[in-house]
C-alpha cells in the first residue's frame, strides 16, 4: 500500500448539550462530543452497515447512538473490564429491573458508599451496582485503582454530584429496550477486531485507551498502537479510529496510508481540547457534511 501525506484540518465540535444521552457512566474520555461526526460518517454511505463494531466500547456512547438511531442494522461493541463488562450484561440481560431497583433504592451517604465499594460483589450484577458507584461518585468518574471519592463535588454536592438514580434508571430502562439491537462481547478488544476483519459489511468504530492519559485512567489500558493499526490496514470494511493527538500517532496513520483530521472538541468542563480522526478516507467530512451537523468550519 503506498503512503499518503496525512492531512490535518481542523473542526471545531458541536457543543456536547445538544446530542442525547444515553449511557449511565460518566466516563474518562467519553465520545459524546463525536456523536455528530458519527452520524455524519454513517449517513455518507449508500447504506447503513450491517454490523457496527466497537472493541473498545467504555462507556459505549457511539454504539449506543448508533443503535438508538438505526445508524446500522446490529451493533457489536465490547469490552475488557470486568466491572465495566458486568455492567452491560446486567443492562442487556434479565437483571436489568434489579439494577434499577438497586439504584432507585440505595440511599446515599458518605458511609455507604464506602461500603458499598469495600464489600466483595458475589454476582455479576452486584458487580454492575458497585460498578455504577464507584463510576458516579469517584472523581471524574475515574475508574483505575487509587481514585479518590469526589468531595466538594458540583455547587457543593459532594458525592451526590453525579448520582442521579431516576435518570440512571430511565437510561437503563431505554438501552434494555434496544437490547435486540445490541450484542456484547466481554474480552480482548483485538480478538473482536479479527472476528470481524475479512468482512466487508462490518464498520468499525476504535477508540483505544490512549497514549497519554490511559494508565491515569483506565483499569485496564495497555494497547499494541502499532498491531492495531497493521490490523486495520487488513480490515475489509471502513473504520474511523479517535486518538489523542501526538507525534507518533500521527506518523503511524501516515505509516499505514490512512489519513487524518484534527477536531476541535469541548468537554463537559468546557475545556477546549483536540483530538485526532483517523480513516483510510475522510472525503467524507468536508465542509458541507460538518456544516450539516452543525460544525462551523
Amino acid at each position: 500500500m503506498s503512503i499518503t501525506t496525512a492531512r490535518n484540518v481542523r473542526h471545531e465540535a458541536a457543543n456536547v448539550a445538544s446530542v442525547p444521552k444515553r449511557s449511565p457512566f460518566r466516563y474518562p474520555g467519553g465520545k459524546t462530543w463525536l456523536v455528530p461526526i458519527i452520524r455524519s460518517w454513517l449517513w455518507s454511505k449508500p447504506a447503513p452497515p450491517m454490523r457496527l463494531v466497537e472493541p473498545f466500547a467504555g462507556g459505549a456512547i457511539v454504539s449506543l447512538t448508533v443503535a438508538f438511531e438505526r445508524l446500522a442494522q446490529h451493533v457489536i461493541f465490547g469490552e475488557i473490564d470486568e466491572g465495566v463488562a458486568a455492567v452491560w450484561r446486567t443492562i442487556l440481560g434479565e437483571d436489568a429491573e434489579w439494577l434499577c431497583a438497586r439504584i432507585r433504592t440505595f440511599s446515599l451517604t458518605l458511609d455507604s458508599v464506602r461500603r458499598a465499594l469495600a464489600e466483595p460483589a458475589p454476582t455479576a450484577r452486584d458487580l454492575a451496582f458497585q460498578t455504577l458507584l464507584r463510576n458516579r461518585v469517584q472523581r471524574g468518574g475515574i475508574m483505575a485503582a487509587g481514585a479518590g471519592l469526589l468531595k466538594a463535588g458540583e455547587n457543593g454536592h459532594g458525592l451526590r454530584s453525579r448520582w442521579y438514580p431516576r435518570t440512571l434508571v430511565r437510561r437503563i430502562r431505554e438501552i434494555h429496550m434496544v437490547r435486540h439491537a445490541l450484542t456484547f462481547v466481554e474480552g480482548d478488544g483485538f480478538e473482536l477486531v479479527r472476528r470481524y476483519q475479512l468482512d466487508p459489511d462490518a464498520a468499525f468504530y476504535i477508540d483505544p485507551p490512549y497514549t497519554l492519559a490511559a494508565r491515569r485512567l483506565y483499569s485496564r489500558w495497555a494497547v499494541d498502537h502499532q498491531q492495531l493499526f497493521s490490523m486495520l490496514r487488513q480490515c475489509k470494511g471502513d473504520f474511523l479510529m479517535s486518538y489523542d493527538r501526538t507525534d507518533e500517532i500521527e506518523e503511524m496513520a501516515m505509516r499505514h496510508g490512512f489519513e487524518t483530521r484534527t477536531v476541535a472538541m469541548t468537554n463537559t468542563h468546557h475545556a477546549k481540547m483536540t483530538e485526532l480522526l483517523i480513516g483510510r478516507d475522510l472525503g467524507w467530512l468536508d465542509a458541507a457534511a460538518m456544516r450539516l451537523c452543525g460544525f462551523v468550519i
